[in-house]
């Protein structure tokens, strides 16, 4: 951060110096006569150092801190000094015997400072907003990240608790796949752990993550009904935000081995349409007779939500579908390239 504010503080001083030179050049230098004048050096100065008072005093110390009639007179105050200033003192000094023998007018001295200081002040402020609104920017990516960081930390133990709870129910049993169980688990864990550390991963990994994952939740089913995955058209250029599908799938298997002891049925199928449109179905079996309320909510469902929301907002649309004996998901959204 430290470095961040020297480079910044350095782009405006260099961005300071280079205004001042110009609006310099066209107040000073007279195409007929392009000797620069001392007179005009200092006059400049003049209107610089109330420019810099405004800038760098009155800005920040009222009108950011919305005391703008505190600022309005703090304005029209150092306007009047610097008026009072060219008129009484420089004038005189300079121009004695012409320009200091006489007052124009309020007006017509006004014309002369406040051209000046207006591009001066004008200039900075906009700096000032253009650098607020950077700053706001990285703000809300931070929270964004933030946020993204923390559901993805609310997933990791969701599976794993539920798969431990598998394995511990077989290892009980003395399972001839048990072995098998622990293979596709640390497979899945490795994913979790290492691959989708990024924002968005290739879409050929998540296939195969959730190719993984379906074969460990498989086997709770054994011989009570059927698991179907159908995956059509991936290709590597396309990329997807990480452990978004498999909430999904994780409670189609859930529910359905929950309410049902037989004739499960769990179909999903993952497609690539044209223009990089992912489209993700997911149906899934259960009793009539169960418990489903919580189908539509919970955290897993309730956290891939607000993920959809954070990473592809406007770009994607889940509709979820509930009949008597069938709960579906459908999700269509917009992939990013690789590129």
């Amino acid at each position: 951060m430290p470095k961040q504010g020297s480079a910044s503080r350095a782009k405006e001083i260099a961005f300071q110096v280079v205004l001042h030179l110009l609006v310099f050049s066209f107040y000073a230098i007279d195409r007929k006569n392009p000797q620069i004048e001392e007179s005009e050096v200092v006059f400049f100065i003049n209107l610089a150092v109330v420019a810099f008072v405004i800038n760098y005093i009155f800005l920040p110390r009222f009108f950011y801190k919305k005391k703008y009639l505190t600022f309005a007179l703090a304005v029209v105050g150092i306007i009047a000094f610097t008026l009072v200033m060219e008129e009484l003192v420089l004038e005189q000094i300079y121009f004695p015997a012409t320009r200091g023998t006489t007052f124009p007018g309020v007006f017509y001295t006004l014309l002369s400072i406040l051209p000046v200081v207006t591009i001066l002040v004008g200039f900075h402020f906009g700096w000032d907003a253009f650098r607020k609104e950077r700053e706001l920017e990285e703000l809300q990516g931070a929270i964004k990240e933030s946020e993204l960081q923390f559901l993805k930390s609310q997933i990791n133990p969701h599976f794993l608790f539920n798969n431990l709870n598998n394995l511990y129910a077989h290892a009980i049993e003395n399972s001839p796949k048990t072995p098998d169980i622990i293979l596709e688990l640390s497979a899945v864990l490795r994913y979790m752990l290492y691959d989708c550390k990024a924002e968005y991963v290739p879409l050929s990994k998540e296939m195969e993550h959730i190719g993984n994952f379906m074969k460990i939740s498989e086997l709770q089913i054994e011989e009570r009904g059927s698991v179907s995955l159908t995956v059509e058209d991936i290709e590597e250029r396309y990329q997807i935000a990480p452990l978004l599908l498999i909430v999904f799938i994780e409670n189609a298997f859930k529910h359905s081995t929950a309410s049902q002891t037989d004739n499960i049925s769990i179909e999903v199928d993952i497609r690539v349409l044209k223009g990089g449109v992912l489209k993700f179905s997911c149906v899934n079996s259960y009793h009539p007779q169960s418990n489903i309320d919580s189908l539509s909510s919970g955290i897993g469902l309730e956290n891939v939500k607000k993920r959809l929301d954070l990473l592809y907002p406007q770009a994607h649309e889940l509709v979820i579908n509930k009949t008597a004996d069938r709960f579906e998901v459908i999700l269509t959204l917009q992939l990013n390239n690789a590129s």
